[in-house]
């Protein structure tokens, strides 16, 4: 059985665990992301990764990353919430200071091919993984690979174009028609109350409550979502489009989007296919898991 060191590089937080060659965790943990230099992030993960080689036999370093991730070359292109990863190439950064190989992949496409490997999209070839945050990204499948594109933006769905207001000439992306932000803000501007004072779990309590604003808020955006999937269907038509992100932990949102398709079909009996939405199973584990089969199916 082969051992993997695996780090979720997050804005917030850096994710890091053993995990081996069947996708079981055998340890994890983390530490706040480093706000100001890669150097400092690239010491406390020599710093992680000397601690579990003095305990495991590590075969090798497998990154989750966000931004136009280049698996080939070993940099991170585009841009994300950590400026100073976009650049430098962290791999050979990585390579020189640990000994190990390293592997690299965007954190979506991560999640994605958790899902694929021991996940809900096991079971299928064609997949599209959708994550639902404070943005909208994701991921295409093909063929159980990766299909990251000629400018490796494959699966960044948020930024399809959803709306257009014809008077201002301002146009609504998806991820700022349907992501959990996106709720927050409809309810602040229906409500009247500045945004912050409302977050994505007190505007569904409230809803439940049976806050009609509420309710509203989310009816719109929830439409949006599905309006969004709907289009992916007969842009791609995968077998399954799998939810990850916030909104995936909610038990009841494949039902609700069900409903809002066949609504949507019925308005369009010519579109007869029915996109099958399932939740991703590993939630905040997937990054993780992720990158490791990345690892393995890269031949590293």
């Amino acid at each position: 059985m082969k051992n993997y060191i695996a780090f979720d590089v997050g804005g917030t937080n850096i994710k890091y665990g053993v995990i081996n060659s069947l996708g079981e965790i055998i340890t994890k943990n983390k530490f706040k992301t480093p706000s100001d230099s890669l150097d400092n992030l690239i010491d406390s993960m020599v710093k992680v990764i000397k601690s579990y080689q003095k305990e495991y036999k590590v075969e090798g370093l497998a990154l989750s990353c966000p931004g136009a991730v280049d698996n080939i070359v070993g940099d991170v292109k585009g841009s994300s919430a950590l400026p100073y990863i976009h650049g430098p190439n962290i791999r050979n950064i990585l390579n020189s200071r640990t000994g190990l190989e390293v592997s690299m992949e965007n954190d979506a496409n991560c999640a994605a091919l958790a899902e694929v490997w021991k996940g809900s999209a096991s079971d299928v070839d064609d997949v599209l993984f959708v994550v639902i945050g404070t943005g909208i990204g994701g991921a295409v499948i093909k063929d159980r690979k990766l299909h990251v594109g000629k400018h490796l933006h494959g699966g960044e769905f948020g930024y399809m174009i959803m709306e257009k207001d014809f008077q201002s000439g301002e146009l609504t992306n998806f991820s700022e028609a349907a992501s959990s932000y996106a709720i927050r803000k409809k309810a602040s501007e229906l409500k009247g109350v500045p945004i912050e004072e409302l977050e994505g779990e007190e505007i569904f309590r409230m809803a439940q409550q049976g806050d009609k604003l509420c309710q509203e808020a989310i009816d719109i955006c929830i439409t949006n979502l599905a309006i969004g999937i709907f289009n992916l269907q007969y842009s791609f038509d995968p077998e399954k489009i799998i939810l990850g992100g916030a909104i995936s932990a909610r038990e009841d949102i494949v039902d609700i989007l069900n409903e809002k398709i066949k609504y949507l079909i019925s308005l369009k009996p010519i579109a007869t296919i029915f996109p099958t939405i399932e939740r991703c199973k590993f939630k905040n584990d997937a990054n993780l898991i992720g990158a490791v089969y990345n690892y393995i199916s890269s031949g590293k």
